[in-house]
């Protein structure tokens, strides 16, 4: 499980002092880019050549909220990558205490924003 590490500063906070939830799919936005990074695939260079990922649902449970001064870890792993498809599941953590869990479904598109097959070379990479 790949983590990235983030600080909550004050701009992600809302009136009541805790994280925005919006803003917690930033977090796992990030961190999935992260997880390409380290896994030596770079994201604008597939871009380039007609391969993107593109959201297509997420599923979201809040358990705890992230205050301002915080240091969280979004963890992330692939839970099942099919042809065209990659699942991610993604915890957000302080500590050993999981603030958050998503499951996010990514589809790979050509730059038509058709599905296509996910590349075998980065399968290969992913695997």
């Amino acid at each position: 499980m790949h983590c990235h590490k983030k600080k909550i500063y004050y701009h992600d906070t809302d009136c009541g002092g805790v994280v925005y939830y919006a803003n917690y799919l930033k977090y796992l936005e990030e961190a999935r880019t992260e997880f390409f990074a380290a896994n030596k695939i770079d994201l604008k260079e597939l871009s380039k050549q007609g391969t993107l990922f593109v959201v297509s649902s997420v599923e979201m449970s809040y358990r705890s909220p992230a205050r301002y001064g915080d240091e969280i870890g979004v963890y992330t792993s692939i839970e099942k990558a099919r042809s065209a498809s990659l699942m991610f599941f993604q915890e957000i953590k302080r500590g050993d205490m999981i603030l958050a869990e998503c499951r996010t479904l990514l589809v790979c598109v050509n730059g038509q924003m058709s599905p296509q097959i996910i590349p075998s070379s980065l399968k290969e990479s992913l695997a």
